[in-house]
């Protein structure tokens, strides 16, 4: 009798050892969790550097907050700790991840071709055009004084990190087709 009841207690005990642990989630999740977010997060900040969305002075700041939550993890990894300190942690990837998602957010309206890329290029192609003689003096200056009204319409637009609306950069990149017209008849 004795056998059977600590046999019953036991299994009871079992029973809410094991539906206890299935409910609740074990630091090794939180672990996992915090690190594919951290990896994620990494993968952004890396993807909006090469696509142009996000500066090389916003990735170093974002990178060094993710630096210090990486670090702050490290910390509560292999530690018995309360849930609160991975909440805690989750929140600031959280903050990190939204902060990221903002800046990709303005910056992915920025033109499509690059209107100012275009007027840099058209720059050195004018200026390489001068320097091998392809480019006659006098063509060389209209070629130049229109590149110039270009360039001045477009820091207007943009100034103070205003973004040109729709129209503004097709007017410009219509000038610079033009432009390019132009051009490309003394290769």
């Amino acid at each position: 009798m004795n056998k059977v009841v600590l046999l019953a207690v036991l299994a009871v005990f079992c029973l809410a050892l094991v539906s206890g642990c299935a409910t609740t989630q074990t630091w090794p999740d939180y672990e996992r969790n915090a690190e594919n977010r951290m990896v994620v997060i990494q993968e952004k900040i890396g993807d909006g550097l090469k696509t142009g969305a996000i500066t090389p002075d916003q990735s170093q700041m974002f990178l060094t907050t993710l630096k210090g939550i990486r670090t702050d993890y490290e910390a509560l990894r292999d530690k018995s700790v309360y849930r609160n300190e991975w909440d805690s942690l989750n929140v600031r990837l959280d903050a990190l991840g939204d902060e990221i998602n903002r800046a990709l957010g303005r910056t992915a309206r920025i033109e499509e071709p690059r209107n100012g890329d275009r007027i840099v290029a058209f720059q050195r192609r004018i200026d390489d055009g001068r320097i091998s003689g392809r480019l006659p003096l006098t063509e060389g200056r209209e070629v130049q004084s229109r590149l110039d009204s270009i360039r001045r319409d477009y820091l207007r637009m943009t100034e103070g990190g205003r973004y040109a609306t729709h129209e503004e950069r097709a007017d410009i990149s219509l000038r610079l087709d033009s432009l390019e017209t132009e051009l490309n008849r003394y290769r």
